[in-house]
């Protein structure tokens, strides 16, 4: 698939994410790029992947940080040839130490190099990347068109494939471990670490690598607050606790959002609340089709949240009739949006100008959020688009009221 989409006589290269550092000679975990772990597999630091299809021999290329008996004994092996070519298809493997000869040899006769870099919506990393260090070499040392590989990965990883739906879906049935094992453990006094220490536990045990991204757990307060992490306060009788986190599994991520009463029954307005987000969940998981664009979703949806805002008393009908349409009054309530990308990365790559397409896996997350009323209630699914209507990955996850009280009170 990705030959088919470069130029002719055209090279490409990824590189490997850099290993973090912390402080003093510490590091952080390290996390492998997503473009060359999906075109390859290879998930070790310091890696490199060249793809020349008009070449006459050596069509794919990985180079690899060769191991020793040093690395060996503080690190752990890294993946020899054999190895590589078992993990990746890849034939032709060399040594770092090799790459400087290999790349004057291949670019020379080529007619132009796509390298990759991060074109994410919501990047805003101003730290440089083995990538942005990458192309600067080849600038200054050869006279070669640069092209763009983004876009081609983007378009790509947007459409998943069977395996990736199956990594995906493992990843959500971890999820419903860990919802299942912390409702009953719910009640006034738990601190939100606590949970987050249920969960973690319950990832682990089932071979999830942990949590796909930092996970919110907030109490009261807490719940209106969209990106809230520090997850240190103490849940108490009366509270909401919005709870949005997902296991990883085999680098794919889940993505769910819970929200469900401290003392395990849900008040009158807690459920008027809940049961309006609710609603606008399903609507909008409805429209996760083929053929959807997202201007129109994210409008209709738009609608259908000014008619519940409306019946529980926060908007006017009157003022919603005479609204600015550039600053909708629902925004007071409901200010993020209803669904991203969802894959390898937790806002994975894909453009929101596209038409939705079978394969294509996104979350569907509405919310209300009453920071008068200390009560923020969102939810939140992973929906696989198919030709045959969409497809609910944690359709099999609590979510209706009376299954979340009954679990919570078990």
């Amino acid at each position: 698939m990705f030959t088919s989409k470069i130029s002719s006589n055209t090279l490409a290269i990824f590189n490997s994410n850099d290993v973090m550092p912390t402080n003093a000679d510490g590091t952080m975990p390290f996390r492998q790029n997503n473009d060359i772990f999906w075109l390859s597999g290879v998930d070790q630091e310091e890696s490199v992947l060249l793809i020349y299809p008009d070449n006459e021999e050596e069509k794919e290329i990985l180079f690899l940080k060769e191991t020793n008996e040093h690395i060996a004994i503080w690190e752990g092996a890294k993946l020899d040839k054999r190895e590589a070519l078992k993990v990746s298809g890849i034939r032709t493997v060399y040594w770092l130490s090799e790459m400087e000869d290999k790349l004057e040899e291949l670019i020379s006769k080529s007619d132009g190099v796509y390298l990759n870099s991060n074109i994410h919506s919501r990047s805003a990393s101003e730290v440089e990347t083995r990538d942005d260090r990458f192309r600067k070499m080849i600038s200054e040392k050869y006279n070669k068109e640069i092209l763009e590989v983004s876009p081609i990965m983007h378009e790509l990883r947007s459409i998943k494939s069977e395996l990736e739906i199956l990594l995906m879906q493992n990843a959500c049935n971890i999820t419903e471990k860990g919802v299942r094992r912390i409702l009953p453990f719910i009640k006034p006094g738990v601190m939100e670490y606590e949970i987050e220490a249920e969960l973690m536990h319950e990832f682990l045990r089932n071979r999830s690598s942990g949590f796909a991204y930092q996970p919110i757990i907030g109490a009261g307060r807490n719940s209106c607050v969209l990106h809230y992490i520090e997850n240190n306060q103490e849940c108490k009788d009366g509270d909401i606790l919005l709870m949005d986190f997902g296991a990883e599994y085999a680098n794919y991520s889940s993505d769910l959002t819970r929200t469900v009463p401290v003392n395990g029954r849900f008040s009158d307005r807690q459920k008027a609340v809940y049961n309006s987000v609710l609603h606008v969940m399903k609507e909008a998981t409805n429209m996760l089709r083929p053929g959807t664009m997202f201007k129109e979703y994210n409008a209709e949806i738009g609608r259908m949240m000014e008619l519940e805002l409306i019946k529980l008393k926060l908007l006017d009908h009157h003022d919603v009739l005479k609204q600015n349409n550039d600053k909708p009054l629902y925004k007071q309530y409901f200010m993020h949006g209803t669904s991203h990308y969802l894959g390898l990365d937790v806002h994975d790559v894909g453009n929101f100008d596209w038409a939705m397409k079978e394969g294509m896996v996104f979350t569907c997350e509405p919310g209300i959020y009453i920071l008068e009323e200390e009560l923020g209630i969102r939810l939140e699914n992973d929906i696989l688009v198919t030709n045959n209507g969409p497809d609910d990955l944690m359709k099999n996850i609590p979510i209706e009221v009376d299954e979340i009280e009954e679990l919570m009170n078990s």
